[in-house]
């Protein structure tokens, strides 16, 4: 993975215990009762990957708030928007198989995982942050005195830089495989008394970063 701040790079998929094993540039682990334990420098760096367990052991990233972000005030929003346009996102992926069945319209959907990969976005890219700050802005009009959740999704832009003929090996078998949970949360709480659009389930967004071409 390239391991200089250029505004040129957009993503990566690095398989999570090649992550692990050799981890980029602001990463350490550390084995503990095990247990492995990753720091990450919060300067230049958005994680939002939750404890999880892998093949060898649960996973812990110190400082993550996890999939879900919560913000409570305009300063912490603003602050949250800022790291997200100008630092690398990290996100706990899961590659799965891709299978239809005819009891939802015949519509895909995602069978057992085949593994997991941690997704690497580049935020200060042009068009990633260019993306981000639009779709905020549509999702969260107004931060005073209401509450949101917004999902922030990369499906799409992680689609489009991987392209049609991506696959993976699988029991020495190639695999185009299906990508699930390629999102993380935004959670906005006022303390307004009558936030009734909250209440009522009105305030939950969702928009999705696109990208197409390498």
């Amino acid at each position: 993975m390239p391991q200089n701040n250029s505004s040129q790079f957009v993503m990566d998929v690095i398989e999570v215990e090649m992550f692990l094993n050799a981890p980029p540039q602001g990463f350490s682990v550390a084995h503990c009762a095990g247990c492995r334990i990753v720091k990450w420098d919060q300067e230049s760096s958005c994680v939002f990957i939750d404890e999880f367990q892998s093949s060898k052991g649960k996973v812990m990233f110190c400082n993550s708030p996890g999939r879900k972000v919560t913000v409570r005030t305009l300063g912490e929003y603003t602050d949250l928007r800022r790291r997200l346009t100008s630092r690398r996102i990290y996100i706990l992926v899961s590659a799965c198989t891709h299978t239809t069945t005819k009891f939802k319209d015949n519509k895909s959907i995602n069978g057992p995982a085949l593994g997991y990969y941690v997704v690497v976005i580049n935020g200060n890219h042009p068009m990633i942050r260019w993306e981000t700050e639009r779709g905020l802005d549509m999702t969260i009009s107004s931060v005073a005195g209401e509450s949101y959740t917004v999902d922030v999704d990369f499906s799409t832009a992680l689609q489009g830089w991987v392209g049609e003929n991506f696959q993976i090996v699988v029991d020495g078998e190639k695999v185009k495989p299906s990508w699930r949970d390629m999102h993380f949360t935004i959670k906005y709480r006022s303390d307004a008394l009558f936030d009734f659009p909250h209440w009522f389930g009105f305030s939950k967004r969702q928009f999705k970063i696109s990208y197409h071409g390498r």
